[in-house]
């Protein structure tokens, strides 16, 4: 049996969604197995519309000001969401531990996954490990792309190599360079 603490996946998924959200509910669900979530979910009304305010309210916990703000904000999400841990053996994964009830719906589903991955990524990694593209907070810099980061060293700050170059940039033409 291993156990499945629902870590830097989910926390990388929630990004890619804020990130790059999907048209519809299939595109959802295939990101969801684009990193490594392999059940079904069954379909509820609008699980588009309801994953996009689970979503919305993890963009919450990003954007947070502080890490006592940030704490309060994922427990209030895994409160919301907490069930009694079980053992499952689907899809040929092995034996591992779900913290979800049975038969529950996506969004339902991403927000359990996504908060528990979440706490679990800032908790073994640092709190800071969450943010926006630094770029973003340039004025006039419209990209407010979120970074999970996932760096040896933690100092990721850019969602790309584009955003850091261009404000590389503008650092130095700041300080006088052409």
């Amino acid at each position: 049996m291993h156990l499945n603490p629902y870590g830097e996946y989910a926390v990388l998924l929630a990004a890619s969604l804020a990130n790059d959200w999907p048209e519809d509910r299939a595109g959802i669900e295939d990101r969801t197995r684009e990193f490594g979530m392999t059940m079904s979910f069954p379909t509820a009304q609008d699980d588009h519309g309801q994953t996009r305010a689970v979503i919305d309210a993890w963009l919450e916990v990003v954007d947070a000001g502080d890490d006592q703000e940030r704490a309060r904000l994922l427990n209030a999400h895994m409160a919301a969401v907490a069930a009694y841990p079980r053992l499952t053996d689907h899809d040929t994964e092995g034996w591992h531990l779900h913290y979800r009830d049975d038969e529950q719906a996506l969004p339902h589903v991403l927000r359990a996954v996504i908060s528990v991955g979440t706490a679990l990524h800032l908790t073994t990694r640092g709190m800071h490990r969450l943010s926006r593209c630094a770029a973003g907070q340039t004025p006039g810099d419209e990209c407010d792309a979120v970074v999970v980061d996932v760096t040896r060293n933690g100092r990721q700050r850019y969602c790309s190599v584009r955003c850091a170059n261009r404000d590389a940039v503008r650092r130095h033409r700041a300080r006088g360079g052409r």
